[in-house]
This record gives C-alpha cells, structure tokens and sequence, in this order.
C-alpha cells in the first residue's frame, strides 16, 4: 500500500512539474475586437469624416494655387521683373503654407493623429486590460496576435528571461 501512495505521490509531483515546463498561449484577432466595439465604430466613422473634409479643404487650396499660376502664365508678358517676380512668390508662398496645413492635418504628429488617440486609445486600452485580465483569469502565459502571431499582446511577467540574459552576457 505504501509503494502505491508513493508512487502516485510520484506520479502526481511529476505530472504537476510537467505541467509547470509548458506556457499556456492563445491568440486573438484584434481586428475582429476592434470591430466588435461599437465606439471604435464610431470614432472610425468620425475620423473618416473629418479627414474627407480635411482633404477637400486642401485640394480647394491646391485649386487655388493652380488658379494663381494659370493667370500669372497668361499675364507673363506683360508683368514687369519685379511684378512676376511678386506674383512667383506669391505662388511659392500660397504652396509652402498648403504645405504646411497638409503636415499640420496629416502628419505624424498632426490634428488627425492627435484626434485618433484621443478617440481610439482609450477603447485600445479598455481592449488590452480585458486580454490581460482575461490571462491572468485563465491563467495564460502568452497572448498574440492572429493571423500572423507576431505581436505579443500579452506575456507573464514571470517568463520574462531578459535579465537573466543579462546577467549571463555580463559574466
């Protein structure tokens, strides 16, 4: 009776240390999450709309610039030196400040980036904290992204080996 104990005992010890050897992972479609939410819905609908009005706003300007050079190409020859050099710079001018609208709308730092933050992160951040409770509730290690699984969306902090890579470099 005691080899039997003993040996489930065993058996047990060695099953749960199995058991400890191996991460638990998923993955999940972000794209099909995001989609899901009516708010990010929405904010995509909002910064859709915004962008269009954004765009149309500066190809008015672009027709202006166009407008501007058609009549000094008309007038040309009959401008003075320093007039078409005025009108030339005027058109220089009108295309750097649309230039600059554009880069101030669309750039990587521009309304439209700041807009999605404000309207996106906070539902990406509501996203991520349900993935990362929903881990540690189902007790996963790692958590990708699909199809392609490259992302990490979320990794236990206890499988985390960079400072013992670290530590191992060092010595």
């Amino acid at each position: 009776m005691k080899q039997l104990s003993l040996l489930v005992i065993l058996l047990m010890f060695g099953l749960s240390t199995a058991h400890a050897q191996y991460s638990k992972v998923a993955y999940v479609d972000m794209e099909k999450i995001m989609n899901s939410v009516t708010e990010y819905a929405t904010a995509q609908k909002e910064l859709e709309q915004q962008a269009e009005r954004w765009r149309q706003e500066i190809a008015k300007e672009y027709d202006q610039i166009e407008t501007m050079y058609r009549e000094y190409q008309t007038r040309e020859p009959l401008l003075s030196d320093e007039m078409r050099k005025t009108k030339q710079d005027e058109i220089v001018n009108k295309e750097k400040a649309v230039r600059s609208l554009q880069k101030g709308r669309f750039g990587p730092e521009g309304e439209l980036f700041k807009k999605r933050q404000s309207l996106v992160k906070p539902i990406q951040e509501e996203v991520y904290t349900t993935i990362e409770k929903l881990a540690k509730d189902q007790r996963y290690d790692f958590i990708f992204t699909a199809p392609d699984g490259s992302t990490v969306i979320y990794a236990d902090p206890d499988k985390d080996l960079t400072d013992r890579v670290i530590q191992r470099l060092n010595n």
